[in-house]
This record gives structure tokens, sequence and C-alpha cells, in this order.
């Protein structure tokens, strides 16, 4: 069976962090995110969803460090079904995600911290920097210089 989950919103609430006895880091909050639609009658109608999220290991470390409420990331993840009990005794549930992978997408001009560092996102072996090729002028029309590498075409 698939499970994944993608999604991309902003942090309702600040990240709680908390070890298990085992000694791996469990991070918990919760993020929103919003559909913007029209509706029948043509007037423009807008559906936020709040998800619950957990992280674990070295991201949970990281979101603690870095988010706080209101940050905008980007989760990947699966779905998972919670349920208990409540103080009456009835059963209650409610589907959560379970992080496996989280970009942070505010811009660092947005931290007010001012501590963070991309190359300590959970990506950094998966990211790569491109740059945006020099545009070169030849007879009023721009030219974008392209340099690729061989081994970059996986062809």
């Amino acid at each position: 069976m698939f499970n994944k989950v993608i999604l991309v919103g902003n942090l309702t609430r600040d990240p709680e962090l908390r070890y298990m006895p085992s000694g791996g880091a469990v991070c918990t909050t919760g993020i929103a995110t919003n559909r913007k639609f029209k509706k029948q009658d043509g007037t423009p109608g807008e559906e936020v969803c709040f998800i619950d999220i957990t992280f674990f290991g070295r991201t949970a470390e990281v979101a603690n460090q870095y988010l706080n409420r209101g940050k905008k990331i980007l989760v990947e993840g699966r779905l998972k079904l919670d349920q208990w009990t409540d103080q009456n005794g009835g059963k209650r549930s409610k589907h959560s995600v379970v992080v496996d992978n989280m970009q942070m997408l505010d811009s660092r001009g947005s931290n007010e911290s001012g501590d963070y560092k991309p190359e300590q996102s959970h990506y950094k072996d998966e990211q790569k920097s491109y740059r945006q090729p020099a545009a070169q002028v030849h007879n009023g029309n721009e030219t974008p210089v392209i340099d690729i590498d061989e081994d970059e075409i996986p062809f």
C-alpha cells in the first residue's frame, strides 16, 4: 500500500520537543493549510485544514531549534490514525502526519533570530544549489548561458 502526504502551510503553534526513554527526539506541532475556491454563486470561498504533525530524530531537533508559530514549511510524510479513549469512556480518533522530510520555506530575512543556515536543514545532502544563468546580450536578444556538466545529464 502507498501512504504519502505532502503539505505546505504555516505552523499553528510552537514546536514541543521531548525525548523518549530510548533517547530519540520527538517534536510535535500543527500546520494549517488553506484552499481558495469559487463558490457556485461566484463568490470567493476558503477552506482551512488544521493537521497535527510529528517529527522524529534529528529532524525533530532541527524543527524545535528553527521553527516557531507562523513559519511556512513543506512537510512530506505519512498519514497516521491516532485512537484513544477519553475521560468519559468514549472512543476518539484523529488523523495526524508523521513527517519524514521537512523543508523550511521562509526566507532568511523573516527569521527573527537570524541564526538560520540552510546547510543545517534536513535536506542538506539532497538540496543542490542552482544558480540563475547569467544572461548575455547578442544583437539585442538576451540568451542565457547554461553551464551543464555531462554528469548531470540523465541519458
